[in-house]
């Protein structure tokens, strides 16, 4: 695996040092999955979540993000990974990655899963698997929308 230049990047996981600006434009404006997310969905995902980051070290930037929606005690969900690509192939995913599988494995979470339609074999150094098909289903609804309405009006 990549090792992390320690003397220019720094991990963290404390959502103290998330820079909500950056975040929210990579996730809203660059990612594929979390495309036009407002900044109060950003913000409240963030607020719920562990979090965790690489900056550089001279500048203070942010250059990687990660966020964790857990129990904290039997699950977990690791999602909007993201790496600014000034910082691809300098071991900062990699990094970004080990610091998060290492902060779980210290809770002792028997089960973490992703989604995700790319980076599978920088997963799988960490030891997370393909599942079967059709072994995890999502219902996805329209957040935007509001509340549902009753079609008696109730």
């Amino acid at each position: 695996m990549t090792t992390l230049d320690t003397a220019r990047y720094r991990f963290t996981a404390d959502r103290a040092d998330v820079d909500r600006d950056t975040v929210h434009h990579w996730l809203a404006d660059l990612s594929y999955w979390a495309r036009g997310r407002t900044r109060a969905a950003q913000d409240a995902a963030v607020d719920a979540s562990l979090c965790f980051g690489v900056h550089e070290r001279d500048t203070g930037r942010q250059v990687a993000f990660a966020r964790v929606v857990t129990d904290g005690a039997t699950f977990a969900w690791l999602c909007d990974v993201f790496v600014d690509d000034s910082a691809r192939g300098h071991g900062v995913g990699t990094a970004l990655v080990a610091g998060v599988v290492e902060h779980l494995d210290a809770l002792g979470l028997p089960r973490t899963v992703l989604a995700t339609a790319d980076a599978h074999g920088l997963y799988e150094k960490f030891g997370f698997e393909r599942t079967a098909p059709g072994r995890y289903m999502a219902r996805l609804t329209d957040a935007t929308a509001g509340p549902p309405t009753s079609a008696t009006g109730d």
